[in-house]
């Protein structure tokens, strides 16, 4: 069983930045898709940004151009890079993994962005 690790939440001030990381307790390297996505208090969870093996990445059109996935997969770490961070960007942020059929979350955490 893997288990992802996501750390890296903060408290920022809006226009600023922050770094997630989500760090798995196996090699991620056979993961077909690795990606953040992100649930608000009385939303329904979204994602956010996708990276596949190949390192193809995708984003939603509310992140595009301020965030960026990447993946080391020599430490077994996925990571979201988010700049202009806005008060909408507020909420808990999850890692998931496909390796295969199996689906792996991990417990997420906090980003507040304040106005």
């Amino acid at each position: 069983q893997v288990k992802l690790v996501e750390s890296g939440g903060d408290l920022v001030p809006a226009g600023g930045s922050l770094t997630l990381s989500c760090a798995a307790s196996e090699s991620i390297s056979s993961f077909i898709v690795m990606s953040w996505h992100r649930q608000a208090p009385g939303n329904k969870r979204e994602v956010v940004a996708i990276i596949s093996r190949d390192g193809t990445t995708v984003y939603s059109d509310s992140v595009k151009g301020r965030f960026t996935i990447s993946r080391d997969n020599a430490k077994n770490t996925v990571y979201l890079q988010m700049n202009s961070l806005q008060p909408e960007d507020t909420a808990v942020y999850f890692c998931r993994g496909v390796d295969g059929n199996i689906d792996y979350w991990g417990q997420g955490t906090q980003v507040t962005v304040s106005s």
